[in-house]
């Protein structure tokens, strides 16, 4: 998305994209200033049983804005985005990042699983892929 198409999330989508009344009941209600944070879209899709981008696209289709990734990515104010490069990355850490790149690249949804498995949390995984110079796609709610 470009500079200019900011706050046209729904220029992200076909067409025939419809809003889901369930999923825009539900962040009417958790998040009635028109800003969704990363960890609100996930509760709502456990709540309702359904794929976290499925909030995503509802959010992006009523122009709601994405905030609060959980890996520090985007959505933080001044900033965008707060997640550091680590100092200190474990050995289990980088190899469990490395060993999961898809086109040299780390998708959201590994990122969360290596903290899961490690014991970590998520920011920790996304601070090792800067310090290693990784970059994270695909995130789970259609952010970026």
């Amino acid at each position: 998305m470009t500079k200019e198409d900011a706050g046209h999330y729904a220029k992200k989508h076909l067409h025939d994209s419809e809003v889901r009344p369930e999923i825009e009941g539900a962040l009417k209600q958790l998040a009635p200033n028109g800003e969704v944070p990363c960890a609100i879209a996930f509760k709502i899709a456990a709540d309702l049983n359904i794929e976290p981008g499925d909030v995503g696209v509802t959010a992006d289709l009523l122009e709601m804005r994405l905030i609060k990734c959980q890996l520090g990515l985007f959505g933080y104010q001044p900033v965008k985005r707060i997640v550091e490069p680590a100092q200190n990355i474990s050995k289990d850490l980088e190899d469990g990042i490395r060993g999961r790149l898809e086109d040299g690249k780390l998708s959201c949804v590994t990122a969360w699983r290596i903290a899961k498995d490690l014991g970590i949390r998520k920011m920790e995984v996304s601070s090792a892929c800067e310090a290693l110079e990784i970059r994270l796609c695909s995130c789970q709610i259609g952010a970026f």
